[in-house]
């Protein structure tokens, strides 16, 4: 596929063959991270790249449409199909400005809005002070337990009576148990607030049928297209019906000029690939090898936040380790093995140099990597994080590039 680029840029094109190596030579645990097929990356590459298309299917600002409409109408059928939802805007560019709509369409600057804590394992865009989501609207944040990591959901309920949001949050990008759609649904109601599910980690494990869905029981849910859901890097909103008019204002032209149909394409592909059984299989083994991965590390003595994972993350806080997170990410880094340093609840540190690490299976899933790989990696990762120096690392990564020899990484031919 990329002949003509070796031709025309070859310094592209050897950074696209470095990067398409090192995915395949590396472990990859960050839980944001996969890999999708072939097919999908087809799908991104196509000539709908080239198409303006400003609007929705049968009302655009633009001619030469048909085939546009089509497509764009078919992603719609699929997500509404593959989801259950009553109405699905695929037109965001990312997670963030999937969120972002949602406060255009129902919050004035000022209002209220509660979300879990960025520090807690929440996302910057549910009201975080740093993000415009907390600057141009009152945040409310709320936590997880201290004595246990996990959600109290009778504290959150107290905190929304006497705050009274204009909207609740629930998701995040850190937090490793399932969220109970329907307690935050009723508190919502409860408030007069609007309930919006940000699935954007979990919206492969709700398709897969391994999390619950929060479609009965929130307004407006909403979800990037890449992680767990293996799709292009995009956004997608679902609704209820009776909010559907003002989402579609609110992406476009509220906050957005024409869509990247492209990604359109390549999301349709993904979205077919989720609706087959083969994808529930997939979904069921993200969760078991995290589990298996958690289990593991907390046999050699990590201190995994809440105790456990019942989806495709963990995060771990390596105090007890003394290795600050930055260092053991670097250190893991060198010897190929892939994660991201993460604040974690109550950090004493600073988010630049945090007391933890954040890791997940979604991208050895996909390879086709078990449980048994599974506690391979933890052993490896003990070994570099209990000594992070180069010497350690050196010796880990042939081992590594031995193991991900025997599962070939999806979508990259070598």
């Amino acid at each position: 596929m990329m002949d003509a680029l070796s031709a025309s840029d070859p310094e592209v094109f050897e950074l696209c063959r470095a990067e398409e190596r090192r995915q395949a030579d590396t472990i990859r645990l960050i839980p944001s991270e996969n890999y999708v097929s072939k097919a999908v990356l087809e799908a991104s590459s196509s000539v709908f790249t080239n198409k303006y298309s400003e609007g929705y299917p049968g009302k655009r600002y633009y001619e030469g449409q048909q085939f546009v409409d089509q497509l764009e109408q078919l992603t719609i059928e699929r997500a509404k199909a593959l989801f259950g939802a009553q109405h699905a805007n695929v037109q965001p560019y990312s997670g963030s400005p999937a969120n972002l709509a949602v406060y255009l369409a129902f919050l004035k600057p000022g209002e209220k809005v509660m979300g879990l804590a960025l520090p807690m394992g929440g996302h910057l865009t549910h009201g975080w002070n740093v993000s415009i989501s907390g600057k141009y609207f009152t945040s409310v944040p709320y936590g997880i337990r201290k004595d246990n990591g996990l959600l109290d959901y009778d504290e959150i309920r107290d905190l929304a009576k006497k705050e009274r949001p204009a909207l609740l949050w629930a998701g995040g990008s850190a937090y490793s148990r399932l969220w109970d759609f329907e307690i935050m649904g009723s508190i919502a109601r409860e408030v007069g607030a609007k309930f919006c599910a940000d699935i954007a980690h979990i919206a492969g494990l709700v398709a897969g049928g391994v999390h619950p869905s929060p479609i009965p029981h929130a307004d407006v849910v909403t979800t990037t297209t890449h992680k767990t859901l293996r799709g292009p890097r995009s956004g997608m909103i679902l609704c209820r019906t009776e909010h559907a008019q003002a989402i579609d204002k609110a992406v476009f032209p509220g906050l957005q000029g024409g869509p990247h149909v492209h990604t359109t394409a390549s999301l349709a592909v993904a979205l077919k690939e989720a609706a087959q059984p083969e994808f529930k299989t997939y979904a069921r083994n993200v969760v078991a090898n995290a589990k298996a991965m958690a289990e593991a590390l907390m046999a050699k003595g990590f201190h995994i936040v809440s105790g456990g994972t019942d989806n495709h993350l963990m995060l771990i806080d390596l105090t007890n380790k003394n290795v600050s997170g930055k260092i053991a990410a670097k250190a893991l880094d060198k010897a190929g093995i892939e994660l991201n340093y993460n604040a974690v609840p109550y950090d004493p540190r600073k988010p630049f140099d945090p007391s933890g690490i954040r890791l997940g299976s979604p991208s050895v899933t996909s390879r086709g990597m078990g449980e048994a790989e599974m506690r391979q990696i933890a052993s490896w990762i003990d070994r570099v994080v209990s000594d992070p120096s180069d010497a350690t690392a050196a010796k880990v990564l042939p081992e590594v590039k031995a193991m991900t020899s025997k599962f070939p990484a999806p979508g990259i031919s070598l």
